[in-house]
């Protein structure tokens, strides 16, 4: 075990230093490229914070959908195989909520700010 600060901690550090002191400064490509590379170091963090959760939870939905055990990623190609063949779709019992909750996760960690996501989060709290 490592002492803190964790890694996490310091890809924020290093993106709030970059992000209040650095990028005021810089304009141009070379500060869209600056932000480029810090929203690359945010979603970092936020993958390192949410991935174990919700691939934990993935994956045991799967399991539950297709009745069988093994890693994310075979249970995943599983799961590809069955739509592509036509074995699943969405009248599958529990695949539509499968497939919504992950996408929700993914954005969770790709696109926090994007509105519509923002807006089912909300929806999904007052329901």
């Amino acid at each position: 075990m490592q002492d803190e600060p964790t890694p996490t901690e310091l890809i924020k550090a290093v993106a709030d230093f970059l992000r209040s002191e650095i990028a005021p400064a810089i304009t141009g490509h070379n500060g869209f490229k600056l932000r480029v590379g810090i929203n690359a170091l945010d979603l970092v963090a936020r993958q390192l914070t949410l991935e174990r959760d919700s691939d934990s939870a993935e994956t045991a939905r799967l399991k539950q959908l297709l009745g069988a055990d093994g890693p994310l990623m075979a249970l995943n190609r599983v799961l590809s195989e069955k739509i592509a063949k036509g074995e699943a779709d969405l009248r599958t019992p529990g695949l539509s909520e499968h497939l919504w909750q992950t996408t929700m996760d993914k954005l969770a960690v790709d696109q926090p700010n994007y509105a519509s996501y923002k807006r089912e989060l909300e929806n999904r709290t007052n329901s």
